[in-house]
């Protein structure tokens, strides 16, 4: 039986019978599983490979984090070390050992 005609069949069920809280735990659990079908169908995940493509976006997204996170660590490896260059020269000119930098 299809999930819409269990659907719909639970619904005059819970029409005819009055709603007991079976019926209606039914037509919850019917119309939640249909919804999520149809927005699986929807975003193209409803075929075999679905797992397969899941499999490859989740590994595509730690990828990039893991590529942005390494970005990070260098901009700021880069900065600290351009800091500390400035930080030299600035004692070195201090110092007066101008002659040493020409």
């Amino acid at each position: 039986m299809r999930r819409e005609d269990m659907l719909a069949g639970l619904l005059a069920q819970a029409g005819s019978e009055g709603s007991e809280l079976i019926t209606l735990r039914a037509v919850v659990e019917e119309a939640s599983e249909l919804g999520a079908a149809r927005a699986l169908e929807q975003m193209g995940l409803a075929d075999e490979t679905a797992h397969e493509d899941l499999a490859e976006l989740r590994e595509l997204l730690r990828a990039w984090r893991d590529a942005k996170a390494s970005a990070w660590k260098a901009v700021v490896g880069w900065v600290v070390r351009g800091v500390l260059a400035l930080l030299l020269l600035g004692i070195a000119v201090r110092l007066g050992s101008e002659d040493v930098l020409r």
